[in-house]
């Protein structure tokens, strides 16, 4: 028993090293978490544009149902709207129809859906999912390994649904939203892999873009971030976007910290 257990943390501890680079903070890669795992994460943004601070913490729990499908189940609270409040949920499915290894690369590619509900008021014409909006969005997730660096691009498309009875009377309305994201990430340590014990240091950083079809406005933001993995169960981010360019107004997201810690269950589910 002692000696399968061993050899599982070796298997898992090889996957972090392999893949440690494509753990995207602000977007998700085409490959998926080990087959029979759980995750749990929670995730506190901070905006500072809304005119003064607001923040949302999302509680979130992944399973990896085998090596092409996973799913996440995330629930969203603000202070957006006055108090601290539970604001609803979303559901987020994952499913890797491609994959090509090679000795120290590898190229994935995904298709992702997911539908949210929320009970905010419609305030801005940018779409998120992620607590603002109810919707649905649909896309595809291409990521390419090159041994310590790792390349992932996302299109995606969101529908968001009417709220008349939550519409404020002056205020946008979105209805469709393209998104699209090119990322980037790099392991820094360790620089000699020894045993899954050992902290990975990962460097991140992402171009964040959407457009309004209807009405042609857009933004991109760019997002730094760095991030910890311990043990190979734990997980540790933190990032910050900003708006590069763009001409989409009162936008949530514009200027906003994420500080995420995730941690990671391994062969749980029968």
């Amino acid at each position: 028993m002692k000696r399968i257990l061993v050899l599982a943390l070796m298997i898992i501890g090889a996957y972090t090293k392999g893949f440690a680079q494509e753990l995207y903070v602000f977007t998700e890669p085409a490959s998926n978490m080990p087959t029979k795992s759980i995750g749990v994460r929670i995730t506190n943004e901070g905006m500072f544009n809304n005119p003064g601070f607001v923040s949302r913490t999302i509680p979130e729990v992944m399973i990896g149902f085998n090596k092409n499908l996973m799913m996440h189940a995330q629930g969203f609270m603000s202070d957006m709207d006055g108090k601290y409040r539970l604001e609803g949920g979303s559901l987020y499915a994952k499913y890797r129809f491609l994959s090509l290894d090679e000795a120290h690369s590898h190229f994935r590619a995904a298709a992702f859906g997911r539908v949210s509900t929320s009970k905010r008021p419609t305030y801005t014409r940018d779409i998120n999912l992620e607590g603002d909006n109810s919707g649905i969005q649909s896309g595809l997730i291409f990521t390419q390994l090159l041994h310590k660096l790792a390349l992932s691009t996302t299109l995606g498309y969101a529908h968001a649904f009417e709220n008349s009875d939550r519409q404020i009377a002056g205020m946008p309305q979105p209805k469709n939203m393209l998104s699209y994201s090119l990322s980037s990430g790099y392991l820094v340590l360790p620089i000699v892999y020894k045993d899954y014990k050992q902290p990975n240091f990962n460097v991140y950083l992402e171009l964040l873009g959407k457009t309004d079809p209807s009405s042609g406005q857009s933004y991109l933001d760019i997002a730094p971030a760095i991030q910890m993995i311990l043990n190979s169960t734990t997980r540790i981010d933190l990032g910050y976007r900003f708006q590069a360019t763009g001409n989409m107004a009162n936008r949530y997201t514009k200027n906003m910290y994420l500080l995420r810690a995730e941690f990671n269950f391994f062969n749980v589910l029968k």
